[in-house]
């Protein structure tokens, strides 16, 4: 089957087939992904540092999903191509933002593949290990 182009649902999938994942509600009602109470992937509610160059208007539909390390961050923000963003809030924050209008822009393999090291660089060495070797087997 070829890849399809990502929607929401995937992220909302994804990322609580993991092991251990919990999902929470935030204050709002935005949906956040945790392993281990350290989130993974995160439903932001609009906040004054993502909104309409334009117009001011705040996304309502940004989502915040944790990468490994700043070079990671980097190779996805920097490349033009790329739906991926950040804001000077999230300086020094290893994390990236997509918005959900934008999400199609990229395959449900590559969400997957992000998903899955998002929870990598949250979950313990332990559990990180046995899903690894789990999947290799």
């Amino acid at each position: 089957m070829a890849d399809r182009p990502a929607r929401v649902a995937d992220v909302h999938e994804i990322a609580a087939a993991m092991p251990h994942t919990k999902r929470i509600e935030g204050p709002k009602g935005n949906a956040i992904y945790q392993v281990g109470g350290k989130s993974f992937v995160f439903f932001r509610t609009p906040q004054p540092d993502a909104a309409d160059p334009v117009t001011g208007e705040r996304y309502p539909d940004v989502i915040m999903i944790w990468v490994e390390t700043e070079a990671d961050k980097l190779a996805l923000i920097q490349d033009p191509h790329s739906p991926f963003f950040t804001t000077d809030r999230f300086d020094g924050h290893l994390s990236v933002l997509l918005r959900g209008k934008d999400i199609g822009q990229i395959g449900v393999e590559e969400l997957t593949e992000l998903i899955q090291d998002a929870w990598l660089s949250r979950a313990s060495r332990r559990r990180a290990e046995r899903w690894l070797a789990d999947r290799h087997c």
